[in-house]
């Protein structure tokens, strides 16, 4: 291997086991977008302020994402002697002061906020967290180093097997770098499934110089960050795969395109490329190898569309940002005109574990036709909001049930959305279809790059449907105007239908709207109309409901409800009327009503007092006071 770089993982690992043995406490923050929503700043900063004002022997620092974003801020300590860890959750800044006399003064554990121990041995009181159900299953390899590392720490990295990889690579031609790839079955993670060690041969094999790679980070899926967890927990992790992938693409430079609204994933990916450059690990002659590969962070603007390849390619051409036509593909002409090679960050990541430790290693882990592990968010109306890393071929109900903790509130599980605005939507008796890529596709969805958003009855599937068609007609390019156009009309449809002006042919109209939308110039415009077309098949008699009988089950369709006193004795009421910003909550004669015109649907009054007020089908006219008082009041 070589020499400068043995010497920089040496002296890495010697400064890791110093940290590891200095005899002191070690004080672990979660710190990425999901902790900081929930305080773990103010917690990192109660903490260190703490440790220095009592003159504790502790050592404050930060750390990627466990995944157990609803419990956070987590805090990781492990004990002065390093023979115990114990992850504690929910260690917000108001119970810091408690949490050090206990966990550190003391040395005593704090079991009401434990969630396992993560090394040492169980007690009475708190088990290891590999059993909490939550982990069980999961096999961390892309996140091995959350919870345990400094991601703003290149020695961190180092110390724990980073760069190995690369050394490897580097003894390897360019053939064989591709071959162990191919070996591996690595296939897009972005949602395409494509053998990413055939997409570097194609650059490879591209008659032009100079050659580019692109990491596509605009993750813009509601429901998905699991791009977002890795670059802010493990940001070397995706330079090393680039490197790798340089070397076997015979590529010159890279650039990583992030998404405006990532901003802690773009420092933290900028401190990553600009410490390997410090290292020797970027630039020109990398380690005396003759390896020349320049790395960049490009900051995306934020639109949807640049998620797409050749849009992505285009913004950072400096040209408005639509998907091209294609051919030519960008391994054949992409970045300026350029031999291009586009992956998802999930698939870059994942090449230095390859190389490092073969690709039978990496793909022995999987019995499914798609290899290795893959990275996992769940939202919505669940009881666990979390991150996971797991092999393909559970079923979505043991996803459901297992690592997003089951349905809010007991309710059944009406639908879920896998792979964004436009993948589909799929009902709860499906629940059994399996974490692989076929199933979805065979439904004419995707699994996308893992985000799976999970509805019970209290959502309205039209209005979801009008939400993200809506979406898509924002975020399309307006190139062409079967997209553009297209999902106007269909936005205006829904629309009319949520206003309670359903016609019998608009069923119709919307499928006419999908079979022609399938003609657009890109991905965006012919998936645009999926959630209509899944939906239409799903949970068709929900827009009949909403046609024929102007009725939403849901109670969410604004011209197809009214708000109503159900009760006069209830708390609240005045405080309804205090909020409501139209003066539709009224009182005469001591009666409560609301006055149906003024009313604008917003549901501030039913939040002051949710046993006073109830939401039901609209009545055909303004009730007056003695009709709201007979029907509920």
């Amino acid at each position: 291997m070589n020499v400068e770089l043995v010497n920089l993982r040496g002296a890495a690992r010697e400064k890791w086991a110093a940290e590891m043995n200095s005899g002191r406490v070690r004080l672990n923050v979660t710190l990425d977008t999901s902790s900081i929503a929930r305080g773990a700043e103010d917690t990192l900063a109660a903490l260190r302020n703490g440790v220095a004002a009592n003159k504790l022997a502790a050592d404050v620092n930060i750390t990627g994402s466990w995944g157990f974003c609803w419990m956070e801020p987590c805090v990781a300590v492990r004990s002065s002697a390093g023979t115990k860890t114990v992850l504690y959750a929910n260690v917000t800044a108001d119970r810091v002061e408690e949490f050090l006399d206990r966990v550190v003064v003391q040395g005593q554990d704090m079991p009401e906020l434990a969630l396992g121990i993560v090394e040492g041995n169980a007690t009475a009181e708190i088990p290891l967290l590999a059993d909490h159900p939550f982990m069980k299953g999961q096999v961390r390899r892309l996140m091995a180093n959350l919870g345990f590392t400094d991601p703003e720490n290149i020695d961190h990295y180092m110390a724990n097997g980073g760069y190995e990889g690369f050394g490897k690579a580097l003894e390897m031609d360019a053939e064989a770098i591709i071959k162990e790839m191919l070996d591996s079955g690595l296939g897009g993670r972005g949602g395409g499934g494509f053998p990413a060690g055939r997409k570097w041969d194609f650059l490879r094999s591209a008659n032009a110089d100079p050659r580019y790679l692109i990491c596509n980070a605009d993750e813009g899926d509601p429901g998905a960050w699991v791009n977002r967890v890795l670059m802010e927990g493990d940001p070397h992790l995706i330079v090393e795969g680039m490197l790798i992938a340089a070397l076997g693409a015979k590529a010159r430079a890279g650039y990583i395109y992030i998404r405006y609204e990532y901003p802690l994933a773009i420092d933290r990916m900028r401190k990553a490329i600009a410490d390997a450059y410090a290292k020797g690990l970027l630039g020109e002659n990398i380690l005396g190898t003759g390896l020349d590969f320049d790395l960049y962070v490009f900051k995306g603007a934020g639109a949807y569309v640049c998620g797409e390849e050749t849009g992505l390619i285009n913004s950072i051409d400096s040209y408005r940002g639509m998907p091209r036509i294609k051919p030519p593909f960008p391994a054949q002409a992409g970045l300026w005109n350029k031999p291009t090679n586009v992956n998802n960050v999930e698939s870059y990541a994942n090449a230095p574990l390859i190389m490092r430790n073969g690709a039978a290693w990496w793909s022995g882990v999987s019995d499914e036709k798609e290899k290795g592990t893959k990275m996992f968010t769940f939202s919505g109306s669940v009881n666990w909001q979390g991150c996971i890393e797991i092999p393909f071929g559970p079923t979505v109900r043991t996803a459901l049930d297992q690592y997003a903790g089951g349905m809010k509130g007991g309710k059944a599980c009406k639908g879920f959305q896998p792979g964004g605005p436009l993948s589909g939507m799929l009902n709860g008796r499906e629940l059994d279809l399996t974490l692989t890529l076929d199933p979805y596709r065979g439904k004419g969805m995707f699994l996308g790059s893992g985000g799976i958003v999970f509805f019970d009855d209290s959502a309205c599937v039209i209005d979801m449907c009008k939400f993200f068609v809506a979406f898509c007609e924002d975020e399309s390019c307006g190139r062409c105007t079967t997209c553009h156009g297209g999902s106007q009309r269909a936005v205006e449809v829904m629309r009319r239908i949520q206003a309670g002006g359903g016609r019998e042919a608009d069923i119709d109209n919307l499928e006419k709207l999908i079979q022609t939308l399938v003609w657009s110039n890109c991905l965006h415009g012919q998936f645009t109309m999926t959630t209509v077309k899944t939906s239409l098949k799903e949970f068709r008699d929900e827009w009949v409901e909403h046609i024929v009988d102007k009725r939403c089950r849901a109670g969410v369709c604004e011209g197809l409800i009214q708000y109503r006193v159900r009760s006069q004795t209830a708390s609240g009421l005045e405080e309804a009327a205090a909020i409501c910003p139209t003066g539709a909550v009224q009182q005469e004669r001591g009666q409560w009503f609301i006055d149906d015109g003024l009313c604008i649907r917003c549901g501030a009054c039913k939040e002051q007092s949710p046993d006073g007020l109830e939401v039901v089908p609209r009545l055909a006219a303004t009730p007056t006071l003695a009709a709201a008082t007979a029907a509920g009041g």
